[in-house]
């Protein structure tokens, strides 16, 4: 009897005769024999490649899992005397061959590539013993302490190197508009006096009594010195208001 995952290879004096299973089924004694029980279920191997160069003469340790499963029970056991040591030993030199045909940087970031072309590979190897391989799964690739330490540096120097052009790149465009607006106010006096303007009212409103030192040049050109007089005329009268009974200069109380 053969269970519902399992099927069974039966010799006749010797000689393949058939395959049963699952369930019950019939044998002749003496002459009939149950070579092997073939597990029909989806299994998985894990297996490993230590102290392997990549193709830019790197070392590495992979890490990686292969799920399989036995399509022809006939070719499985009389194929190959152990087929689920030789798919281990098949896997592991495969993952050898692809890791040193592949760069670190491929394996590193793209695992999906390697995965699929490790598949292929195995999958070559256990087509004659009735095996198909259904995925392989790099799970972790491990590199030297000290290379890690590099490539933590370079990237972080890639960081700044972007952050420098990013911010060359903006001080670029910020003289640009400055540029622009300068050849704007050159042709409208109009539009400077008016940014004057603003600038004098956001520093008074931001700094509140603060003194502020405006250079003349800019006072004569945009006018600022009757802007900034009738500016400081209203916060004076703001914070001294006129008394109800203050008599004006010259006069007497009668």
């Amino acid at each position: 009897m053969a269970r519902q995952w399992e099927q069974a290879v039966v010799l006749r004096a010797g000689k393949f005769f058939a395959v049963r299973g699952p369930g019950l089924f019939w044998i002749v004694p003496i002459l009939d024999n149950v070579t092997a029980l073939i597990d029909t279920r989806l299994r998985t191997t894990q297996f490993v490649a230590e102290q392997t160069l990549t193709k830019d003469t790197v070392p590495v340790d992979v890490d990686a899992i292969i799920f399989w499963i036995v399509t022809d029970v006939k070719r499985a056991a009389l194929e190959v005397a152990s087929y689920g040591e030789a798919i281990s030993w098949a896997a592991q030199t495969s993952l050898r061959e692809t890791i040193g045909a592949a760069d670190l940087a491929m394996l590193l970031s793209n695992r999906r590539a390697a995965d699929e072309e490790l598949r292929n590979a195995i999958d070559a190897k256990t087509a004659d013993w009735g095996i198909r391989v259904r995925s392989v799964k790099i799970r972790d690739v491990r590199i030297p302490v000290a290379l890690q330490d590099a490539m933590s540096r370079q990237a972080q120097a890639e960081r700044e190197r972007q952050a420098r052009v990013i911010l060359s790149t903006a001080e670029a465009e910020i003289s640009d508009k400055f540029a622009e607006a300068a050849r704007t106010y050159a042709s409208d006096p109009i539009a400077l006096h008016l940014r004057g303007m603003n600038m004098l009212y956001e520093s008074v409103k931001e700094r509140g009594g603060t003194t502020i030192i405006v250079p003349s040049n800019a006072v004569d050109t945009m006018n600022l010195g009757v802007v900034a007089g009738i500016t400081a005329l209203a916060k004076t009268g703001e914070t001294n208001p006129p008394s109800e009974h203050q008599q004006p200069p010259g006069s007497s109380a009668g």
